[in-house]
């Protein structure tokens, strides 16, 4: 992968360069982002290579204040001249917007100072991959996917990704501060079956660190015996039942918590949990940690995307909700202080339930019977209301064991009901973007099918 055109330092001084020009055009107040990425991901479908991309962007992010009148522009173009016609591009447009008594920068004894800026959250691990060598882990995925039945002779391809990007932040409050990252991931998607009987599966292993990946074989075989385990899939009829999201859509369920106790939704009484701050929400056992400092984390950053310096809570404790996801904005709406979520959640971890058995097949038999859900589709939530319809698919258990895949099916509930209602969540933690849980179990939901 080629290195980055542009050093820190260099990103640091354009920063600077935006904040001085603000500051002469009359600004109150300026903040800025200097960012550059570079990328590269190869798609090899049935041992041949479909896609190679590479991508090298570059922009910088101007947003000005004429008291609290709003403006902001960007531009992907360095030179000085771009910067001040950003600058001043900006500034035009926030003498021609509303004032907003919410705007403005975040109190200065907020902002991350120059020692909790630099933390080293050791989130730098370049991947030195020729193409050719991507190509090789591509198809070797694939072939490992291929390797586990005669059943499986087709596939939407494997796909290697290796990305580094790093960025500069910015205000005229003094604040400072960026850092570079890596993301990387190996992703496989076999086709199983014959006939009119085809099923599809996929797995993939995301990390800062290309070390930390699963390997190639490993992936390939795991999402070929997922594809495998659904062919022969059956409808069922209508139903109430208890259902277990498997970890990696339990993390889409947390998704969903997250998104209702934002700031955004919060203020536009959009969310169907305004106004929940200290009451119970969850099973008095369930308990939710962010923890932005951990080294290597997929979520992981010293400040929030105002510059305001992150901290370790506890989120919900004892089924209690002990504090929203609030940017700097969304603080003064609701006439609270920020919580350091501009941009997002940081590294959330779900606790496994306290009788949680070691592993998934022990929470399996602990479950009983039911419905395992691995397959979500469909946007199906409404957030003013709470209620939940997904389209689904996965496998109907019985006594502990998984008796047959079922697809074609409907999941729906109400989100209040289903986050007071879980009866277990396991230890077969998947990490998904920002979010570490098990499975999840629903004690009741409506199946509906045939």
């Amino acid at each position: 992968m080629s290195a980055f055109s542009f050093s820190q330092d260099q990103l640091r001084e354009l920063a600077a360069d935006v904040l001085r020009h603000a500051e002469r055009c009359g600004a109150s107040a300026c903040e800025t982002d200097v960012s550059e990425g570079v990328g590269q991901s190869v798609t090899v479908r049935k041992g041949e290579v479909e896609t190679i991309e590479f991508n090298r962007d570059k922009g910088v992010g101007v947003t000005v204040y004429l008291g609290q009148r709003r403006g902001h522009a960007s531009t992907s173009d360095f030179s000085a001249a771009a910067l001040r016609a950003t600058v001043e591009a900006a500034l035009s447009i926030a003498r021609f917007t509303a004032e907003d008594h919410c705007a403005g920068l975040p109190e200065p004894d907020l902002l991350a100072g120059p020692e909790t800026a630099a933390m080293d959250l050791d989130l730098y691990h370049p991947w030195d991959l020729p193409v050719e060598e991507a190509i090789d882990i591509a198809r070797r995925s694939e072939a490992a996917s291929f390797a586990v039945s005669p059943l499986v002779r087709n596939s939407e391809g494997a796909t290697v990704s290796a990305h580094a990007a790093h960025f500069v932040s910015a205000n005229s409050l003094g604040f400072m501060g960026g850092f570079p990252s890596t993301r990387h991931f190996i992703s496989c998607v076999p086709i199983a079956g014959k006939g009119s009987d085809m099923q599809r599966d996929d797995w993939y292993s995301g990390w800062r660190d290309p070390a930390e990946l699963a390997s190639p074989e490993v992936i390939g075989d795991y999402a070929a015996r997922r594809a495998l385990s659904r062919l022969g899939a059956r409808k069922l009829k209508t139903r109430q039942c208890q259902v277990m999201f498997e970890a990696p859509l339990a993390a889409m369920l947390l998704g969903s918590f997250v998104h209702a106790v934002s700031g955004g939704s919060l203020y536009r009484k959009a969310s169907f949990l305004v106004d929940a701050l200290g009451k119970k929400i969850f099973p008095d056992w369930m308990r939710i940690e962010e923890r932005p400092h951990l080294r290597r984390g997929l979520a992981s950053s010293p400040f929030d995307d105002d510059g305001v310096a992150t901290r370790d809570r506890t989120v919900v404790r004892d089924g209690v909700l002990q504090g929203y996801f609030l940017s700097t904005y969304t603080a003064r709406k609701l006439g609270m202080p920020t919580t350091g979520n501009a941009g997002g959640s940081h590294n959330l971890i779900v606790a496994p339930s306290p009788a949680a058995p070691a592993d998934f097949a022990g929470l399996l038999k602990d479950f009983g019977t039911g419905l395992l859900v691995t397959e979500l589709l469909g946007h199906g939530i409404n957030y003013v209301t709470g209620d939940y319809s997904r389209g689904a698919a996965g496998y109907w258990v019985e006594q502990g064991e998984i008796a047959y895949p079922v697809h074609e099916i409907t999941v729906a509930g109400n989100l209040r009901d289903m986050f007071a209602d879980i009866a277990a969540i396991g230890r077969d933690t998947v990490t998904r973007g920002s979010r570490t849980v098990g499975s999840i179990v629903v004690n009741r939901m409506t199946v509906a099918g045939s």
